[in-house]
């Protein structure tokens, strides 16, 4: 082979390697480009509906981050309110505690007053016990004075016992002497009217209440009519 024909090959060797390369890099490069755009295109779409999901997401959590923040505040309203009510109750509670005290009082009054009140009703049945028995003795005397002395007796208002006594002005028999008696809230005998009056009637009225002895007071309220009669007599 000579040397021209050599040349000549490694000319045509040289440039079937310049075009194979030319056709490779065309050939990569062109891959290489639709790789990166479809990773392109990939991204994209992945960011879009990342982004779609994250919209959606946000918007509905929108409501809940305001409803959250609403709890918030009222939370710090009630925390406001629970320290006033708190201040409040730290003023009023001496105060509280003094009025506790007056009601421990006032009951312990009202106690004092319902004992005393009973004592008082105690009391006062008892007298009014005495009373019925002081009105049931002149009672039971009634007829013996009517038979032997000429008396008379009557239940008259406020249970007042009205004597009346006749036979005693030997002039006018049936002429009344009145002596109207009735018993007091104590519980004692008092003579409420005398007719004519006696001088002597305060002391009578005594010496009943001393001895509780009424025969004897009306036998001398009788004897003190008797010598009143004479004494106008003569």
């Amino acid at each position: 082979m000579s040397n021209a024909q050599a040349e000549d090959e490694v000319s045509l060797f040289e440039k079937d390697m310049k075009e194979f390369w030319i056709q490779f890099k065309i050939s990569y490069g062109t891959e290489q480009n639709n790789q990166t755009s479809a990773l392109r295109d990939l991204c994209k779409q992945t960011i879009e509906a990342l982004s779609k999901k994250w919209s959606q997401k946000l918007k509905e959590e929108d409501p809940m981050i305001d409803k959250i923040q609403e709890y918030n505040n009222e939370i710090v309203q009630q925390s406001k309110y629970i320290a006033e009510k708190e201040e409040q109750l730290t003023e009023i509670k001496p105060k509280l505690n003094q009025e506790e005290e007056q009601q421990k009082n006032l009951n312990d009054s009202i106690q004092e007053l319902k004992e005393e009140l009973k004592k008082k009703m105690e009391i006062k049945s008892s007298k009014s016990n005495a009373a019925k028995e002081k009105v049931e003795q002149v009672s039971k005397i009634k007829t013996l004075f009517e038979e032997h002395l000429g008396l008379e007796m009557r239940r008259i208002h406020d249970e007042q016992l009205q004597f009346i006594f006749r036979h005693i002005d030997h002039k006018d028999p049936d002429k009344p002497y009145i002596c109207t008696i009735s018993i007091n809230g104590q519980g004692d005998y008092e003579v409420t009217s005398c007719t004519p009056p006696l001088d002597c009637i305060a002391e009578l009225q005594l010496k009943l209440r001393e001895t509780n002895n009424f025969s004897a007071f009306v036998a001398n309220i009788r004897k003190a009519f008797t010598a009143l009669s004479y004494k106008q007599s003569a």
